[in-house]
């Protein structure tokens, strides 16, 4: 089953949860330089769209994204100068906007190649830009490795890893991206209340709409009912529930800047 196109509802659904880390993100930027512009790299739905119009001002922001159902979202938030249609993997900014910020929320995990993919990133910034990166930093958390553990117990063989999202280790960033300008590294862990659903435990709502996708895409229907089952039949052990069905959820994040070198 090939891997289908993402949800916009379904991600939308955890919407101020995953806006937060953004957020704190944004507010380590520093000021770009004159004249440069803002790109959002993998702006999925453009929830981020609107605090970053309200950040630059006049400056130009760009949307940047691989899915058609996302930018279609996304533009009706009316916060992007214009989008483009690309893999983060094949971008590149326009010569006549040149990249002040290239600012990257929840987005890389999704690409391999880090070690080429961040260094070719600052070198597109101009002088005195800054990139900034959020990824989850969750994969050895119960909520994604339960994902993992029950896929290869049930249909061993079928998951290609390699498929997965992940990132490098923190001192893997620090040795990579440090000698090139002024270097910020840190992790959060946020405590998220998510919400009692009638169709599964939060926490399987949550992580099947993000981490969880390229592993149900390998599966048929029958087959993806029968992981689903296997997940929220001990899922509740690592996260249980309150009263009311609400969860507590702790989300691990790791973030960096950059803030390239002036000339």
């Amino acid at each position: 089953m090939a891997q289908s196109d993402w949800n916009p509802t379904l991600y939308a659904k955890f919407a101020g949860l995953r806006l937060r880390p953004a957020l704190d993100l944004l507010s380590r930027v520093p000021e770009l330089p004159d004249g440069s512009a803002a790109y959002d790299l993998g702006c999925g739905n453009g929830a981020v769209g609107p605090v970053l119009r309200a950040r630059m001002g006049d400056r130009q922001v760009v949307g940047i994204d691989s899915s058609p159902a996302m930018l279609a979202k996304a533009q009706l938030t009316q916060a992007y100068d214009w989008f483009e249609e690309t893999d983060i993997a094949d971008w590149a900014p326009n010569p006549d906007a040149p990249a002040g910020l290239i600012f990257t929320n929840a987005a890389l995990h999704w690409l391999k190649g880090h070690e080429t993919l961040l260094p070719r990133l600052a070198k597109a910034l101009v002088p005195g830009g800054t990139l900034a990166v959020q990824v989850p930093h969750q994969n050895r958390a119960p909520s994604h490795r339960m994902w993992l553990s029950l896929v290869d117990e049930l249909f061993p063989g079928r998951l290609d890893h390699d498929t997965l999202p992940g990132v490098l280790l923190p001192a893997e960033y620090h040795h990579l991206l440090d000698p090139l300008g002024r270097f910020d590294l840190w992790e959060t862990e946020y405590y998220q209340p998510l919400p009692a659903s009638d169709d599964g435990h939060p926490v399987r709502r949550f992580s099947e709409s993000t981490y969880a996708r390229p592993i149900l895409s390998v599966l048929n229907e029958d087959e993806q009912a029968q992981l689903v089952a296997a997940y929220e039949a001990v899922i509740g052990k690592a996260y249980p529930s309150a009263p009311d069905g609400s969860v507590l959820f702790p989300m691990r994040r790791m973030f960096f800047t950059l803030t390239k070198s002036a000339a």
